[in-house]
């Protein structure tokens, strides 16, 4: 299986590290700066919403292996607490995993381990064939 590149494009654009990847759980850690912003001065929602995923998908596709390839088909992401700042940190896991699809929760936290937001994704997995 190719090891997806978990440091540049996106990943790099929004100064996300995966301080862990494997199949049963992802880590991903950034820091909120003012370019991730909305216009009133909070992480931008969206942030979330692409941590979330790509937390899951590489989760999912470390577990799929070499008998495929993952695609996202839902992202349900619920914001909860306003940041402007610091760290945070997200940590995904598997709900579900079968033949066809997968489902993965992520929960993000602040420095003080209060929840910010969380989401779940649903991947599809592709076949080689």
């Amino acid at each position: 299986m190719e090891i997806p590149d978990l440091t540049g494009g996106f990943v790099a654009l929004l100064g996300l590290k995966f301080e862990e990847a494997s199949a049963n759980r992802v880590v991903v850690s950034w820091q909120v700066r003012p370019e991730l912003h909305q216009p009133f001065g909070i992480q931008h929602g969206g942030v979330y919403c692409a941590v979330v995923e790509s937390a899951a998908s590489v989760g999912g596709a470390l577990w799929l292996a070499d008998r495929g390839t993952v695609v996202g088909v839902s992202n349900q992401t619920d914001f909860l607490r306003a940041v402007r700042d610091g760290e945070l940190t997200a940590v995904g896991t598997p709900v579900h995993r079968g033949r066809s699809q997968q489902l993965w929760q992520v929960e993000i936290t602040d420095a003080d381990e209060r929840l910010v937001a969380r989401g779940q994704v649903r991947l599809q997995n592709l076949s080689r064939d």
